[in-house]
């Protein structure tokens, strides 16, 4: 198999099992597999440390799938999904939701790969050459452990670019008529975009802060800024928030946001298309004062040189 050679001094991250192996760590590398490929990591002594997914063209050269010397094959996918799949079903997340992150990359063992589930959907990110090597064989194995038939493909973050890869948009596996799919959260429904929002369409990482908001929200003015498709908003007010204000640069977020507040029966607010930091600065000068802001930017450096 081909080897990655650390420097000399460079291998105590991949000791205390960090999966990132910076290009400035490396001494050489024998054999070099194709993108994605599969690789040993070894010390600049010869000891066995990793095996990892390599990215010939990344800062990120190497990323370790496993820290032992078993295969890394069909069976190893298999393993690391059904795991991640167990840990969301001993959290009982489902009995609150149906859509959920069912792999979240690095914390699952499987760097690069983000899947999440709305509804009877999956949505499948692929962030790098390690992950975009083993789509395929990962897609089907996802079908065959959750049951479902419908994989959506949502490769298209700007950090693919580093890994050398092109951005991948499309139906994966199955028949997805409508790109619309609406989904339900403690009692709300929403409808996401998996084609065209964010990410992969809904942050579902968010769910615990909504349902925080709705319980802070009763008899309360809401300020939501960069307030995307409405998850805050929604929640505020069926807390019964007193008045919000929804402030979002994407007239596209602000409509699908009005169509998540009718979508629930809940009373309309104000919108607006605004440059966040534009309308703070008028409502400051304006001197209008909120009980409860919500504020969740999104990156503004996706990278340490912006």
């Amino acid at each position: 198999m081909a080897s990655l050679i650390l420097k000399s001094g460079r291998d105590k991250s991949v000791l205390r099992r960090h999966p990132w192996i910076f290009s400035g760590a490396v001494e050489r590398v024998d054999e070099a597999p194709a993108s994605g490929g599969t690789l040993d990591v070894v010390s600049f002594n010869g000891d066995f440390l990793a095996r990892a997914a390599y990215s010939p063209t990344s800062q990120i050269r190497a990323r370790a799938w496993i820290f032992n010397d078993e295969p890394v094959d069909a069976d190893f996918f298999r393993k690391q999904i059904k795991s991640a799949l167990a840990s969301r079903q001993a959290l009982h997340i489902a009995d609150d939701t149906n859509s959920i992150r069912l792999i979240h990359a690095e914390s699952d063992g499987l760097p690069g790969l983000i899947v999440d589930q709305y509804a009877d959907v999956l949505v499948l990110q692929s962030l790098t050459t390690g992950s975009e090597f083993w789509k395929e064989t990962i897609a089907d194995i996802l079908l065959e452990e959750t049951g479902l038939k419908n994989i959506y493909e949502r490769s298209d973050a700007d950090v693919r670019e580093l890994e050398g890869l092109t951005p991948r948009v499309g139906v994966l596996r199955g028949t997805i008529p409508n790109s619309s799919l609406t989904i339900t959260e403690h009692g709300l429904k929403f409808n996401v975009n998996i084609s065209e929002g964010h990410k992969t369409g809904f942050y579902l990482d968010q769910r615990a802060n909504r349902q925080r908001v709705r319980a802070l929200a009763k008899d309360k003015d809401v300020l939501d800024c960069f307030c995307y498709t409405g998850g805050f908003m929604v929640n505020a007010l069926a807390g019964g928030a007193k008045s919000i204000v929804s402030v979002d640069s994407s007239v596209d977020a602000l409509r699908l946001g009005r169509e998540n507040v009718a979508l629930n029966g809940l009373p309309e607010s104000e919108w607006i298309e605004a440059d966040i930091f534009q309308r703070l600065r008028k409502f400051r000068d304006e001197r209008r004062s909120f009980d409860l802001i919500v504020l969740d930017p999104p990156k503004f450096a996706p990278t340490a040189s912006g």
